[in-house]
């Protein structure tokens, strides 16, 4: 069995902490409800970093093989791709 570990306690304003009381399901700990918004800043902040990194790769392709997508081109794809999946609903 693997051993748990402890965040540091953390002080926050009243209104912060009621504002969080207030925002928990049915069964759901301050705790728990504390851990899992950690999870997710931690997972939103790994699909940031991936996104940027997929950007700067990106970037030095085009420069390296001077082939270049204009934003108009993909705005039109984008669009393409919304309309296609609000006419699957």
């Amino acid at each position: 069995m693997m051993k748990t570990a402890t965040f540091p306690s953390l002080r926050v304003e009243p209104e912060l902490r009621e504002a969080a009381e207030q925002s928990l399901h049915e069964g759901e700990t301050l705790s728990s409800f504390v851990e899992q918004s950690i999870r997710e800043s931690i997972e939103r902040r790994r699909y940031q970093r991936e996104f940027l990194a997929r950007g700067l790769a990106s970037r030095e392709d085009a420069k390296r093989t001077g082939n270049y997508v204009s934003s108009e081109a993909v705005v039109q794809r984008l669009e393409d791709m919304l309309a296609a999946a609000r006419s699957k609903k």
